[in-house]
């Protein structure tokens, strides 16, 4: 039996596997050699092996953070860009422009969006971030997927402009 809320999405986005594990391991690499390093040559000082131990920690804790949040979806439909947890990234109609461009801010394989009004903050790390007016989507995630995304935003921003007629 098909769900008709699935007849609504526009474009579906997820991180794939390899990029995934690239991603997390590479963090928890880093969180586990500067323990490693604190721990086998300590500097002199006490301050810089806090800093690596707490360096560390950090590292690890975002690498276990970004393992459960790279296996959501990124949802968009004709009312916001959400995600498979139900948090909206952004509502469309606040969307004021999708960057995708070599020289945005933005994730790898990704696209930015600048909203008209800001939201709160917010940190996904590999699969979106927003701070203020700016939303960054992207990191782990296929460009296959986010490509065409940016493009179905483009679209939808532009019809909304008027710089579309409604049937494109």
């Amino acid at each position: 039996m098909e769900d008709t809320h699935d007849d609504k999405i526009l474009a579906r986005a997820s991180a794939t596997t390899p990029r995934r594990l690239i991603g997390v391991g590479t963090l928890a690499g880093l969180g586990l050699l500067l323990i490693y390093l604190a721990v086998t040559q300590p500097p002199a000082a006490v301050i810089w092996l806090v800093f690596l131990i707490v360096l560390g920690v950090a590292a690890l804790w975002v690498a276990q953070i970004m393992w459960r949040v790279t296996s959501r979806e990124l949802l968009l439909t004709e009312e916001a860009l959400t995600d498979s947890s139900g948090a909206v990234i952004a509502r469309i109609e606040n969307v004021a422009k999708v960057d995708r461009g070599a020289f945005a801010m933005k994730p790898s394989n990704g696209f930015a969006l600048t909203l008209k009004e800001a939201g709160p903050r917010a940190w996904l790390p590999g699969l979106w971030w927003r701070t203020g007016k700016r939303v960054a989507v992207g990191g782990v995630t296929a460009a296959r997927d986010t490509k065409p995304m940016a493009d179905i935003l483009s679209v939808m921003i532009m019809r909304r402009e008027g710089e579309l007629p409604p049937e494109v």
